[in-house]
């Protein structure tokens, strides 16, 4: 059995970065912290996936790179869709190599199987299974990042890859985000996404299917699991991890610099219906059981609103539950984290009847 490289390349253009030292020492740390090696060079190996950071609007030569690149741009662009461009990681800035870093470590060690649900690009799942026979409880993930399209279904693979080391099938959902295609599309896609799962590969067990959406993405996962109520794939469980679940609050506290009215288009007096049939809290009772979890060193707004949301959603005939701990926003999604284990612990409690972890 041949086992994968640790060695990673990272090609970079001349002048792509205002200080070169800057760049290596961020490439060392996240090279560090997944036990590979390799750095920046001039040219790639061409035997394993590399990162190549081109500066904006210039094409990728593939031809060195037989295994496929992760391309970087630092500033928002438009994604590069090319042959042989596995990921277009744009719009973060420096710390876009850490996350390109972490795509291909995850890529590389943990693969998944890419699946359609539609016809447009994003409208696509990783989808991972675990060893035996099944069928599998299913974890469908819906990742966050102010419904904005530079953030992308690579920020919940830690997450995919240690659920289904748990006996989970994931179903990591990549959707259209509004800001390029509007909030419709978006909330049409992340429906398709679930309703694809009647005829997914593998053996899994859609009795004990689990929506979990990290921050926008949480809204989005209590907003499906109400629509989904009653149809084929009815969610069991639907969890709010540090979930945008007042967008009416969310819009008047300007989060994530005005995120909210950016992403419907309109301020919620101007929107006010698609506001109510988009936000958790105007949708109470869900018909869904869920689960609210939220780090205590959070954005205090989001904080604020996932503990009055819990507040709201236990006086009415929903089954809720709520989890607290320490940590920021990305705890909750971080498998070394105590909030996220304590999370786990919950949800297997619910969906597995057990509190037993597989990977334990």
């Amino acid at each position: 059995m041949t086992h994968p490289s640790t060695h990673l390349d990272i090609v970079a253009a001349p002048g792509v970065f205002a200080d070169l030292a800057t760049a290596q020492e961020l490439v060392a740390r996240a090279l560090s912290a997944r036990g590979l090696t390799g750095g920046m060079v001039d040219i790639a190996s061409g035997f394993d996936e590399a990162i190549v950071v081109p500066g904006d609007g210039i094409p990728v030569d593939i031809s060195p790179h037989s295994s496929g690149v992760v391309r970087v741009d630092l500033g928002q662009c438009t994604p590069d869709r090319s042959p042989g461009i596995r990921t277009h990681i744009r719009g973060r800035g420096l710390d876009g190599l850490r996350f390109a870093i972490d795509s291909v470590y995850f890529h590389r060690f943990y693969p998944g199987t890419i699946l359609h649900y539609g016809d447009h690009p994003e409208q696509r799942v990783e989808q991972r299974l675990p060893e035996g026979d099944g069928p599998f409880p299913v974890a469908v993930l819906i990742h966050g990042g102010y419904w904005r399209s530079r953030w992308e279904f690579d920020l919940m693979d830690a997450m995919a890859v240690d659920l289904t080391g748990r006996g989970y099938a994931t179903w990591n959902v990549e959707y259209r985000r509004p800001d390029e295609h509007g909030w419709d599309a978006m909330t049409g896609d992340v429906a398709s996404a679930l309703a694809a799962l009647e005829t997914a590969p593998g053996s899994l067990d859609l009795s004990r299917t689990v929506l979990m959406g990290h921050s926008a993405g949480g809204q989005l996962a209590l907003r499906l699991a109400a629509d989904s109520a009653g149809k084929a794939v009815t969610p069991a469980l639907a969890v709010s991890l540090a979930g945008v679940l007042d967008l009416k609050v969310g819009d008047e506290r300007w989060l994530g610099e005005g995120a909210v009215s950016n992403a419907i288009g309109a301020r919620f007096a101007g929107a006010q219906e698609t506001y109510e049939a988009s936000s958790p809290i105007a949708r109470l009772p869900l018909g869904v059981p869920h689960l609210v979890v939220c780090a205590v060193s959070d954005d205090p707004n989001l904080l604020e609103i996932s503990r009055a949301y819990y507040a709201a959603a236990s006086a009415g005939s929903d089954s809720v539950g709520s989890v607290e701990g320490p940590g920021g926003h990305f705890a909750v999604i971080d498998p070394a984290a105590e909030i996220y284990q304590d999370m786990v612990r919950e949800v297997d409690a619910r969906i597995r009847g057990t509190r037993d972890h597989a990977s334990e």
